[in-house]
C-alpha cells in the first residue's frame, strides 16, 4: 500500500506527501501563534493540486509533467509568501485557484475552436486597444504605468498581451507564404513587433519590453528564412537599449546599482545588496523557514521572492527551483518539436520561451548578473495577473502537447 502510494507511477499521490509536510513545516515554524486558518488553507490547496491533476490525467492525453512541475513551484511560493505575510499567502491560494479554474477554461476553449491561426488582425487590434486602455487610465507602480485600478482590484494588460503577442507571431509565420506576397512580409511583421515594444517604452515597462523582444528573436532565429532581418532587429534592440539609458531616469539607476550597489547601499542600491547579503546568509542549506529575515528587502514577495527562498530554504532549494524551470521549459520545447500543427508548434515554443525568459530574467537579476527589470517569477511571485496568465499560457501549452488533426483544424479553420 505504502509502495503504491509513493509510486513514481503516481507522481501525484507523492507531491501530496511533500505537499503536507511543507504544510507541516510552515504550522510548526510560523512566527505568530499556529492557527487553523493556516492549516486549513493548506489543505484546501493540497486538496486543489491533487483534484486538478486528477481530473486533468482523465480529460487530457497530453503531457502531465508540465502541470505537476507548476505544482511545485506553487508550494514553493506559497509556503514563502505565508511566511512573509500571512494576508497576502492566504490571497495567493485564492488567486492560485483561479489560475487553475483559467487554466482547464483556456484548455477547453482552445482546443474545441479552430481557427486560432487565422486572427492575426484580432490579436493586434485587442492588443492596441489594451495598450491604449492602460495609458489613459493607467497607474503608474514603480516607475512604469502598466497597472489599471478598478475599485479594490488591480491587474496587468501586459500579462495578457504577452500571449496575445505570441498569438500574433505564430498567425504570421504559420501564413507566412500569404503574407509575405510582396517579399515584404518579414519587415511588416518587425514593425508590428516594435510597435508593441514602442508602447511599452511609453508606459516604461522595458522589462516587459525585454520579454517580447527575445520571445520575438527566437521565434524569428528559428522561422524567418530572411536571415538579414534577425541582424536588423538586433541591431534596433541595442539601439533601444542604449537609448532608454540616456531617457528614463530608473533605466539609468538600475544599471548604475547593477554595476557597483555597494556605492549606492543606503538608497538605490539598497534592495539589490540585501537580496545579495539574503542568499549568502542562507547558505547551502537555509536558516529554516521562519528564521531568517526576507522582509529587510523591499518588495520581497513579488521581484525579489527567489532571494527569499535562498535565505530560508538554501542554495540547494533555489537550484532545485532553477531546474524546475529548466525542466518545463524542456518539455515545453518537446512539445513544440513533437506537435505536427505548425500554429501551435510556435505557439507551444513561444509560451515555453516565455517561462524560461521570466525566469532567467528574475535570476539573473536578484544575483546582479544583469540589471534589474522588475518583473515577476512564473508562478511563485505573489500577484493575480501573473499567475492567472501564466495558467492561461499553460493550458495552451497542454492543448499543444496533444496531438491536434491538422486536416479538420486548416478545413474548419
Amino acid at each position: 500500500m505504502f509502495k503504491k502510494l509513493i509510486s513514481y507511477r503516481v507522481p501525484r499521490n507523492l507531491l501530496v506527501l511533500i505537499y503536507l509536510m511543507g504544510l507541516m513545516l510552515l504550522f510548526s515554524q510560523n512566527i505568530e501563534e499556529p492557527d487553523m486558518f493556516t492549516l486549513v488553507t493548506g489543505l484546501a490547496l493540497v486538496l486543489i493540486i491533487y483534484v486538478s491533476n486528477f481530473i486533468l490525467v482523465r480529460v487530457s492525453p497530453g503531457d502531465h509533467y508540465i502541470f505537476l512541475i507548476v505544482t511545485m513551484l506553487i508550494s514553493l511560493g506559497i509556503i514563502m509568501i505565508y511566511r512573509i505575510n500571512p494576508s497576502l499567502g492566504a490571497k495567493q491560494v485564492v488567486w492560485v485557484s483561479i489560475g487553475i479554474v483559467a487554466f482547464f477554461l483556456s484548455y477547453l476553449i482552445v482546443k474545441n475552436i479552430n481557427g486560432w491561426d487565422k486572427w492575426i488582425r484580432l490579436y493586434g487590434i485587442v492588443s492596441l486597444i489594451l495598450f491604449i486602455i492602460t495609458l489613459i487610465f493607467g497607474k503608474t507602480i514603480g516607475g512604469a504605468r502598466n497597472w489599471i485600478k478598478i475599485s479594490r482590484f488591480s491587474f496587468q494588460p501586459a500579462e495578457l498581451i504577452k500571449l496575445l503577442f505570441i498569438f500574433f507571431i505564430a498567425s504570421y509565420y504559420n501564413n507566412v507564404d500569404k503574407y509575405n506576397l510582396d517579399k515584404k512580409g518579414g519587415y511588416k511583421i518587425l514593425i508590428a513587433v516594435y510597435i508593441f515594444i514602442g508602447f511599452l517604452f511609453l508606459q516604461k515597462d522595458l522589462g516587459t519590453a525585454l520579454v517580447f523582444y527575445l520571445i520575438f528573436l527566437v521565434i524569428q532565429y528559428v522561422y524567418e528564412e530572411n536571415r538579414r532581418l534577425i541582424l536588423y532587429n538586433i541591431v534596433l534592440a541595442a539601439v533601444g537599449g542604449i537609448s532608454s539609458y540616456f531617457i528614463f531616469d530608473h533605466v539609468k539607476i538600475r544599471v548604475e546599482t547593477w554595476l557597483n550597489p555597494w556605492q549606492l547601499i543606503d538608497n538605490k542600491g539598497y534592495q539589490i545588496t540585501q537580496s545579495l547579503f539574503a542568499i549568502a546568509n542562507g547558505g547551502f542549506f537555509g536558516t529554516g523557514v521562519g528564521l531568517g529575515h526576507p522582509d529587510f528587502i523591499p518588495e520581497v514577495h513579488t521581484d525579489f521572492i527567489f532571494s527569499a527562498i535562498c535565505e530560508e530554504m538554501g542554495i540547494f532549494t533555489g537550484i532545485a527551483v532553477m531546474m524546475l524551470f529548466l525542466i518545463l521549459v524542456y518539455r515545453g520545447f518537446k512539445i513544440a518539436f513533437s506537435q505536427e500543427n505548425k500554429f501551435f508548434k510556435i505557439v507551444a515554443f513561444g509560451i515555453s520561451s516565455l517561462f524560461g525568459f521570466q525566469a532567467f530574467i528574475i535570476f539573473g537579476g536578484v544575483i546582479k548578473m544583469i540589471p534589474l527589470t522588475g518583473i515577476t517569477l512564473p508562478f511563485i511571485s505573489y500577484g493575480g495577473s501573473s499567475m492567472i496568465a501564466s495558467f492561461i499560457g499553460l493550458g495552451i501549452l497542454q492543448v499543444a502537447s496533444e496531438e491536434l488533426d491538422i486536416d479538420e483544424v486548416e478545413q474548419d479553420g
